[in-house]
């Protein structure tokens, strides 16, 4: 397999960075949360119908979807791209910084949906030389990783069912014309749990006719950090965070309830239901010890993300063309999560991570935090990546 003229992909897609910014900023400056996505769906799906694409609204609530028809049969080619902000209040001081108060663009998919449209942009240029076609996934609410399975239920995956899947996200913390396309796991599966310990109510000043589940919780939170470092694999990577605590209502009340919640992060199936096994005998040994009881929900919300090998050739022989062969790296994995995964899980593809980090703002934010922010010239990089897979794979794979 071999890319071709990506040196002029490269170029076309440097010649849309006007328009990149462009639209980058006005989403930054009118953030949507997860599937309020309205205004910014409307901004795609007209941008699509105005390119010539066949374009469906509503999928999955408020996701878009566009069909890019070549100029002779072959295969189709899904790109994805997410849309929703978070409910962040804005601290960068950006010209062009959120105008509604406490929702934020603070992971980048702003500049994901300008690099969709941009790459919508390059390949409708390029339709008389297309075979097959490009099916272009918009979708909601990836931050709280229901947008993906809400627009799988409504036929994305479908009319026509696609054979090969890629997607991208912007990276703050790694330099511009850098990227990261590694085989098999790359980011984790998400889960949230919820923990309630439920003691017995009494008095503050006589606490031993009481169970006090403030108590218990307090040892539960010690006890549950052994579960990754001491009851798991070193070399399987498990992380258990727990985020939340509340209990107690007044300053003289031995507390009979304490809820606890969290997020565990897995890169194996197997890892995660041995994670919740250990966290069911830790709970249970410590309530058995105070005489209270416990209950654990634990909520799954994104499978791992797993890059298929043929895929992933692609995008790093793509990549290697347009950031340099020294650019591309195979690693590392972390354990955030993106449900793409649940693309992935049904349709054979790869998620590339490219380097976005601002150089003139002095230390790099990471991602959701109020600060955040990326250097616009890596959307280019992305169009150019993105559009030079979708022709390379359509081009092998059309006979």
């Amino acid at each position: 397999m071999t890319t071709r003229n990506e040196p002029a992909t490269l170029a076309a897609a440097q010649g849309l960075m006007g328009q990149l910014v462009a639209w980058r900023r006005d989403l930054h400056r009118h953030p949507e949360l997860a599937f309020q996505e309205h205004r910014t769906a409307g901004i795609v799906a007209a941008s699509l119908a105005q390119l010539g694409l066949e374009v469906q609204t509503g999928v999955g609530q408020t996701g878009v979807v566009g069909i890019l028809e070549g100029s002779r049969p072959g295969p189709t080619v899904l790109l994805r791209f997410d849309m929703d902000a978070l409910p962040i209040f804005e601290e960068t001081g950006l010209s062009f910084a959120s105008l509604t108060e406490g929702k934020m663009h603070a992971c980048g998919h702003d500049a994901h949906t300008a690099i969709g449209l941009g790459v919508a942009t390059l390949l409708a240029r390029r339709q008389e030389n297309l075979p097959g076609r490009v099916k272009f996934m918009f979708q909601p609410a990836e931050e709280i990783a229901s947008g993906a399975r809400a627009m799988i239920a409504d036929g994305v995956l479908e009319n026509p069912a696609p054979q090969a899947a890629f997607g991208l996200h912007v990276w703050s913390l790694w330099p511009v014309g850098h990227g990261v396309v590694k085989d098999g796991p790359l980011w984790a599966s998400a889960d949230k749990f919820e923990i309630e310990i439920v003691g017995r109510g009494a008095h503050g000043a006589l606490p031993h006719q009481g169970v006090d589940a403030i108590v218990v919780a307090a040892y539960a939170v010690a006890q549950l950090q052994t579960v990754a470092s001491r009851g798991i694999d070193p070399l399987a990577p498990a992380v258990l965070t727990i985020g939340e605590i509340a209990g107690g209502s007044a300053f003289n009340v031995i507390a009979e309830r304490v809820t606890l919640g969290g997020t565990l992060r897995t890169f194996d199936h197997a890892v995660r239901q041995q994670v919740i096994e250990r966290m069911h005998a830790v709970l249970g040994g410590v309530c058995a010890a105070f005489g209270a009881s416990y209950t654990l929900e634990v909520t799954f919300h994104a499978p791992p993300l797993v890059n298929d090998p043929d895929a992933a050739e692609y995008v790093r022989r793509v990549a290697s063309e347009v950031l340099g062969p020294d650019a591309v790296a195979d690693g590392p994995m972390l354990t955030v999560a993106e449900d793409m995964a649940e693309v992935l899980n049904r349709v054979p593809g790869c998620f590339l991570v490219l380097g976005a980090q601002p150089g003139s703002n002095g230390q790099p934010e990471p991602h959701h935090s109020p600060r955040f922010d990326i250097d616009e010239q890596a959307m280019p990089l992305g169009v150019a990546i993105l559009a030079g897979v979708a022709e390379e794979y359509l081009r092998v794979n059309s006979g």
